[in-house]
């Protein structure tokens, strides 16, 4: 299945739908809980810094020593960073613009 069949199902739209309806961290966080492994939430959160990092000029290995994640983890968070459906760039625009504005 590609990711435009993936996306056209009834339950992944619900998904979509629960993930836009939460309002807080404090929401988001136990949705996570709720539905996602211990691991699977250190992934997310390690791609996530390794996007970050990537998009603040760091290099792959250093990237990759700083965040455990292997050179593939980086490599393809450095794929999607630049192109892809845009999610991380958007993700780290809008989080910085946050962070920004509480300092």
């Amino acid at each position: 299945m590609d990711a435009d069949e993936l996306f056209a199902t009834p339950e992944v739209e619900r998904l979509l739908e629960a993930l836009t309806s939460l309002s807080s961290v404090d929401e988001t966080r136990a949705l996570l809980l709720d539905l996602c492994t211990v691991r699977e939430i250190e992934d997310f959160a390690q791609r996530l810094e390794v996007a970050r990092r990537l998009d603040n000029g760091e290099s792959y290995l250093a990237v990759s020593e700083h965040t455990g994640a292997s050179s593939t983890t980086v490599s393809r968070v450095s794929k999607c960073l630049n192109g892809s459906a845009g999610g991380y760039r958007l993700v780290l625009e809008r989080t910085q613009s946050s962070q920004a504005c509480s300092e």
